[in-house]
């Protein structure tokens, strides 16, 4: 069980990193459409592909990962928790707001050392001898 969580959380990892580099691109293209301000594809996406990081931290936990990856699931899940917060605020704090697209993208740098360490420790796993 706890190797297949493992990999899982590997698979489920670098699943969030893809579907975060599509957000990247959804808000570009937001941006730079004509007309330009129409979020909703950004929105909606984001919401889609955020129960990823409920199951990354569950999978950690069932694989029993590290404790630092462990730490790092629960600091992606508080990093997306606050994306949502930063856009609810950018009527009243535009400046606060503005962290929006700073902490996107620490989401996807979080979410790549996840994924490189997770597959470094299941690779390394692979490659032991099995105990006798």
């Amino acid at each position: 069980m706890r190797t297949y969580a493992r990999w899982g959380f590997v698979g489920a990892t670098w699943l969030f990193v893809a579907c975060a580099v599509v957000q990247v691109f959804l808000a570009g293209l937001a941006v730079f459409s004509i007309p330009s301000g129409d979020f909703a594809a950004h929105r909606g996406w984001g919401y889609t592909f955020g129960y990823l990081v409920l199951i990354i931290l569950v999978l950690a936990l069932l694989g029993r990962m590290p404790r630092r990856l462990v730490g790092l699931s629960v600091l992606l899940l508080v990093l997306f928790f606050l994306q949502s917060v930063f856009v609810a605020l950018r009527t009243d704090y535009p400046s606060v707001a503005a962290l929006h697209p700073v902490n996107g993208f620490l989401i996807i740098l979080v979410a790549l050392i996840m994924g490189r360490d997770g597959w470094r420790l299941v690779q390394a796993e692979r490659a032991a001898p099995p105990p006798a």
